[in-house]
């Protein structure tokens, strides 16, 4: 009698980065909450053991999504190690990052980050994807005041003002779809934004004892 063993199918490392991308496409205009492996695999054209041979669960698929979104942001938080005496520069940073989000694909791509946040949040993990990046922001922010000059209080609550009304704004934007009246919004913000770091320079400079 002979016995035919079946070679063992070799994975291929780069078929899972492709798909993720795959999957995150197909959900631009989809409700991530609705995500299954049957209507991916339907939309992918797949089979479902593809993905789960991949993903193992519906669970794994969804912090694997998570994590690419929030890997995203790698892409597009701004530099703030660039001039780091300058107001306008640090202030146009953010301008930058606000008209990004006004694209179509980044809009997309915007709604499903704030969708995943929310189901991630659920677990109350530390270690969370989404808080990693919320914290990056804050502390890119921070330490750019921290080098032009503000003292590291004051740079601490100023960035996280300004992080949370770029965010609160976007939010604002997918709700509304009213593309001029959060961007006067947002700039009204930066304004006031970069009136207020040139006055705490002013004030952090006079109280400097002379030599």
């Amino acid at each position: 009698m002979r016995y035919v063993y079946a070679m063992a199918r070799t994975s291929d490392p780069a078929r899972k980065p492709a798909l993720l991308s795959e999957i995150i496409e197909f959900l631009l205009d989809k409700p991530l909450i609705t995500l299954s492996f049957r209507t991916l695999a339907l939309g992918l054209g797949v089979s479902t053991y593809t993905l789960v041979y991949h993903f193992g669960t519906r669970e794994q698929l969804l912090r694997d999504i998570v994590t690419a979104l929030t890997d995203r942001q790698d892409a597009v938080e701004p530099d703030f190690h660039g001039d780091l005496t300058d107001v306008d520069a640090h202030v146009e940073k953010f301008r930058a990052a606000w008209h990004l989000g006004l694209e179509p694909r980044s809009r997309q791509l915007l709604r499903l980050e704030f969708e995943a946040a929310m189901l991630e949040m659920r677990d109350d993990d530390d270690r969370a994807d989404t808080r990693r990046v919320m914290n990056r922001w804050y502390w890119m922010a921070c330490e750019g005041l921290v080098r032009m000059g503000i003292a590291r209080a004051d740079a601490e609550l100023e960035s996280r003002i300004m992080i949370d009304l770029l965010y609160g704004l976007q939010y604002d934007l997918l709700v509304t779809n009213d593309d001029e009246r959060a961007t006067a919004s947002f700039e009204r913000a930066l304004v006031n934004y970069g009136r207020r770091l040139r006055e705490l320079l002013v004030e952090q400079r006079r109280s400097v004892p002379a030599k």
